[in-house]
């Protein structure tokens, strides 16, 4: 296992669809039953359960759970902390993306308006 402070030594994720709990843990350096804590704790991390409520994780879980691995070992966050960087995180990112549909309406209603003068 890496020590906690070589997040930049974890190994490339493979281009597959779905990854397994065991295929996460090696992944990200984190044992499974703190992949399952983890999942309780951060609303952000929500695997698809399939037969049997085995869990098959996707290319963005890996990366949520390498920055949430980064928060708490390299950072220093606690569980709280963490989780309040990552919602601040999302908040930043939802409020980037409706500033910019803002910005393109904008500038569509403008392209209107002057089709609309030169009628």
């Amino acid at each position: 296992m890496l020590e906690p402070s070589h997040n930049d030594e974890l190994p490339v994720i493979p281009g597959k669809r779905y990854f397994t709990i065991g295929e996460v843990s090696e992944l990200c350096a984190v044992k499974p039953h703190v992949l399952r804590y983890w999942e309780q704790e951060f609303p952000q991390l929500k695997p698809v359960k399939r037969r049997g409520n085995r869990r098959y994780y996707q290319r963005q879980d890996v990366l949520t759970i390498r920055q949430i691995r980064a928060l708490l070992y390299d950072q220093g966050f606690t569980i709280g902390g963490a989780r309040q960087q990552m919602e601040g995180e999302t908040a930043q990112h939802d409020a980037s993306q409706f500033s910019q549909l803002v910005n393109q309406m904008i500038a569509e209603l403008e392209e209107v308006l002057e089709v609309l003068k030169t009628r």
